[in-house]
């Protein structure tokens, strides 16, 4: 018995809407007595987060192309979201979904950082790369003390997840000082005495293992400082700081930014 013809469409897809957005993409495949619901506003809308308008209005980076994502069925909107980071916070912040379960991920990027010397051009540039997200990326001149932090209210993020942090950078060519000594990562609630720290080198050599350093595709390196579990969102703010203050000079990295994202997609 064709199961369309017995409940009704709005039945189907709210059946549906209690899946995951990859079930959903299944079922619209594989069953063409599906598709039509499977790919409706109503079933997309659920896997969309709750405050998506408000995220897309207060965008920054796609206000000439705003009438155009608005348009879009939910379930285009929810793949180029997953697809496309938008920015927010005047150019400091970017917004996207991971597409296999809709869950928030946000970069902090350079500008959003609070950099030790960020602002003196004896220690950093600030440069634009076509490979970036963001308008403007952190290149280290020359430093001893090197510290980055990034802030994050845990309200804006999915609850009832793992998220990890992830530093995304590059190095250029004529790099000193991040094979010497480890950098000290620290991901943690502000307030909290729970901190678990953990360090490891940027620019090991290549016959060292583990390589913790990952290529993300995108022309950018990342490597993980830390997770932590978001409840409800009621934590108040999370910080993720990296630091070194050793006696070592180190300069010829790029700093895009923070990656806040749910570890393994959970």
């Amino acid at each position: 018995m064709d199961i369309t013809f017995v409940l009704p469409a709005r039945c189907i897809s709210y059946i549906i809407s209690l899946t995951t957005p990859r079930d959903a993409s299944r079922l619209s495949l594989a069953c063409p007595a599906f598709k039509s619901a499977a790919d409706s506003d109503s079933v997309w809308e659920k896997f969309l987060p709750s405050d998506y308008k408000e995220i897309i209005s207060n965008s920054s980076s796609i206000s000439a192309s705003s009438l155009m994502i608005t348009s879009l069925s939910k379930k285009d909107l929810y793949f180029y979201l997953c697809h496309n980071p938008i920015l927010i916070n005047n150019h400091t912040t970017s917004f996207s979904l991971v597409q296999e379960t809709g869950k928030k991920c946000y970069m902090v990027g350079a500008r959003g950082l609070s950099i030790a010397w960020g602002d003196s051009p004896q220690y950093w540039n600030w440069l634009s790369l076509r490979e970036s997200r963001f308008p403007e990326v952190a290149k280290l001149r020359e430093v001893w003390w090197f510290e980055i932090i990034a802030r994050i209210e845990t309200r804006i993020l999915s609850s009832k997840t793992n998220y990890a942090a992830y530093l995304v950078f590059k190095f250029v060519k004529s790099r000193q000082g991040f094979d010497a000594r480890p950098i000290e990562f620290d991901v943690y609630f502000e307030g909290s005495n729970n901190h678990k720290r953990r360090s490891a080198l940027l620019d090991p050599p290549t016959n060292v293992s583990p390589q913790l350093s990952q290529d993300r595709g995108d022309g950018w390196t990342e490597i993980e400082m830390g997770e932590f579990f978001n409840e409800n969102g009621d934590d108040g703010t999370v910080v993720c700081k990296l630091c070194e203050s050793g006696s070592v000079q180190k300069r010829g990295i790029i700093i895009q930014g923070i990656e806040l994202r749910p570890k393994y997609g959970k």
